[in-house]
């Protein structure tokens, strides 16, 4: 099939099923969660192009681009939430509640995945080499949360969670090339930054007037974002995720609305997008990856249970000796994770050049989270307002 004609079909195929009316079938609850994961638009990529062979090598190479505007949506949907009027407002002790709930996720997933790499050489060899780089881009999906609905302590913590996860992959993405990782950590913040005041000072100077063509604008600020970090081989998300938390940050009130409102209304479409396009673009993978991945997952719960229990008010030393007690939104801990896991996973894959065995190894992690945080009674409510 040309190339050009095997992109159409991945892109109407994406689009197509997230428009579809589908029939109200009762399901069970736990399948309706795994469900919202996004699987079945990997497995409709997968079924696309290495199942019936659709797209050919050069079609699959056309494909990256799409995949790289998929995870810069997802990196700006997340830095929409980042803009300094909120940031300022986080105080020290959220910080450190933050950084105590946060940093042992990430420090014992990525542990994990080093023994696993080296215990077990057919997986170390999906997720490829060197093995650090790579378990620390694990330790760092693994550590963002999804937004809950509830106290908005709780949502900020989700929020920190997230911050430190996209450190930690961007550190794995600048190790994984040592000898430019000083350069891919400048052209990071440097790019999202300037894009983000591009956009800034064209909202203030030009569409203020019109803020309708907010949308319009922002749409190729993701877009050029996702275009430089692909081409400078960087995270599309972090890049993405600075821009909009510049543009929030620096923008009249009803141009933010605006590109609020864009960028949420085509948050699904593109999110399914980027998954059949990923699905598409897979190879075979070693079948340890399907044990590894609830295994990390089943690791992060009991980590941040046992942190949440015992660790802020009983066993750490520094919390026992502050003059507060740990805030009541923690009572219980935020299994669940979003988007921005999946997308921080394809990101660094995508800088790669693949193999893809870190994004199946997220999304299978976040589906385990999923069934766990249905099935037990160590997390919160299951209604989710939004994915970080």
């Amino acid at each position: 099939m040309h190339p050009l004609l095997a992109l159409a079909l991945v892109i109407v195929a994406g689009i197509g099923v997230t428009r579809l009316s589908r029939p109200h079938l009762r399901f069970p609850a736990l399948l309706h969660d795994l469900l919202a994961t996004g699987a079945l638009f990997l497995l409709l990529g997968l079924l696309i192009g290495p199942g019936l062979g659709l797209i050919d090598v050069a079609g699959l190479h056309m494909l990256e681009p799409l995949v790289a505007l998929g995870i810069g949506w997802a990196g700006a949907l997340f830095g929409i939430r980042l803009e300094w009027r909120m940031v300022r407002r986080i105080s020290p002790r959220t910080w450190l509640v933050g950084a105590t709930l946060a940093l042992p996720v990430l420090l014992t997933t990525t542990v994990m995945a080093v023994i696993l790499a080296r215990a077990l050489p057919s997986l170390a060899e999906s997720w490829g080499h060197p093995s650090f780089p790579v378990a620390l881009a694990l330790g760092g999906a693994l550590t963002t949360a999804a937004s809950q609905q509830g106290p908005g302590l709780g949502r900020r913590n989700a929020l920190l969670d997230t911050l430190f996860g996209a450190g930690a992959v961007v550190v794995a993405v600048a190790l994984y090339h040592p000898h430019v990782a000083v350069r891919s950590l400048i052209f990071t913040l440097v790019g999202g930054a300037a894009l983000g005041g591009l956009f800034a000072g064209l909202a203030r100077w030009i569409l203020v007037r019109d803020p309708d063509d907010a949308a319009v604008a922002a749409f190729a600020v993701v877009l050029a974002g996702a275009g430089f970090s692909y081409a400078a081989r960087l995270s599309p998300f972090v890049v993405c995720a600075l821009a909009a938390a510049v543009f929030m940050s620096l923008s009249p009130p009803a141009v933010r609305r605006a590109v609020v409102g864009l960028l949420t209304r085509w948050e699904h479409a593109l999110y399914a997008v980027f998954l059949v396009v990923t699905g598409a673009l897979l190879s075979p993978l070693s079948p340890w990856v399907l044990v590894a991945a609830p295994l990390l997952a089943l690791i992060r719960v009991v980590v941040r249970w046992v942190t949440v229990r015992f660790g802020l008010d009983q066993v750490d030393p520094v919390w026992r000796s502050l003059p507060f007690a740990p805030p009541r939104e923690f009572a219980q801990s935020p299994v669940r994770q979003g988007a921005s896991a999946v997308a921080l996973a394809a990101g660094f894959d995508l800088v790669r050049g693949g193999p893809w065995a870190v994004l199946v190894t997220i999304l299978l992690s976040v589906m385990a989270a999923e069934a766990v945080a249905a099935r037990t009674p160590l997390t919160a409510s299951a209604r989710q307002a939004e994915v970080s």
